[in-house]
């Protein structure tokens, strides 16, 4: 079995870490670099940071904490929000990125996709899906959890990303965001047997068993986690502590 990764996850708002529950509510949780750097001395695989307005204010992508988390930080992360061309991506790689992940600009625009993997390659192509539950499926959401995207189900356009060329799919759970009360598993495992690229799990872990279960029962090769982490319930190496008791195989 690969190595499963923790992946602790930086919502930013206006140059401060925001954590909210089922996207509103919002609150300040810190400094993006300062916690960044806790995090990587912690243990953590990768760090992704979610710029949660850019695509609805229609703002540049965060470019200088790019900068900033690579003077920093040593482990791979990703910059997401505001992504609508290959320039915007590369603007980020180049600053100090290892990858990118695109939500609201592939939606408007599946042919990004392509245009992405094309010139960076797949592997820096991480596709981010906001989804709600509605009727046995999921629905899709972009604009920060915002607007519902007319004709797209999540499962379905999981798999349209991956044939498109996206390296990895990111799945959050709308319903599930901020409450702490674990992933859902049904849509972990709903999209992580669609395709055949890595899926991260997103939105509600609480407690340590959530992570493992989103693994060992939900199918995910990562667990992305915010609450857990910023507000000092856990730290990152109980978590892998914990992934390890329970035979998942994780980076030491």
């Amino acid at each position: 079995m690969a190595l499963k990764r923790v992946i602790p996850c930086l919502d930013v708002d206006g140059g401060r870490v925001v954590k909210g529950t089922k996207f509103v509510g919002l609150q300040d949780a810190g400094d993006p670099v300062e916690l960044a750097a806790r995090y990587d001395a912690e243990g953590a695989d990768e760090l992704l940071f979610l710029d949660i307005t850019a695509s609805h204010e229609r703002r540049d992508t965060i470019v200088e904490l790019a900068r900033r988390t690579a003077d920093n930080v040593f482990i791979p992360f990703t910059i997401g929000g505001g992504i609508r061309s290959v320039d915007d991506a590369q603007a980020v790689l180049d600053a100090g990125a290892d990858k990118v992940s695109v939500n609201s600009g592939a939606l408007v625009r599946p042919e990004l996709i392509e245009e992405l993997a094309e010139v960076l390659g797949s592997q820096c192509v991480v596709i981010a899906i906001d989804a709600k539950r509605r009727d046995g499926g999921w629905d899709v959401y972009v604009d920060g959890g915002r607007r519902r995207v007319e004709g797209r189900e999540a499962i379905a356009w999981a798999r349209v990303a991956v044939d498109r060329g996206a390296g990895e799919i990111l799945v959050t759970s709308m319903d599930r965001d901020g409450t702490t009360g674990g992933y859902d598993l049904r849509l972990t495992r709903a999209v992580a047997q669609a395709v055949s690229v890595p899926v991260i799990a997103s939105g509600g872990a609480g407690e340590l068993r959530h992570l493992s279960e989103a693994i060992v029962g939900g199918g995910a090769d990562a667990v992305l986690c915010a609450s857990i982490f910023h507000y000092g319930i856990h730290t990152v190496r109980e978590a892998k502590e914990h992934l390890r008791a329970a035979g998942v195989p994780v980076r030491a």
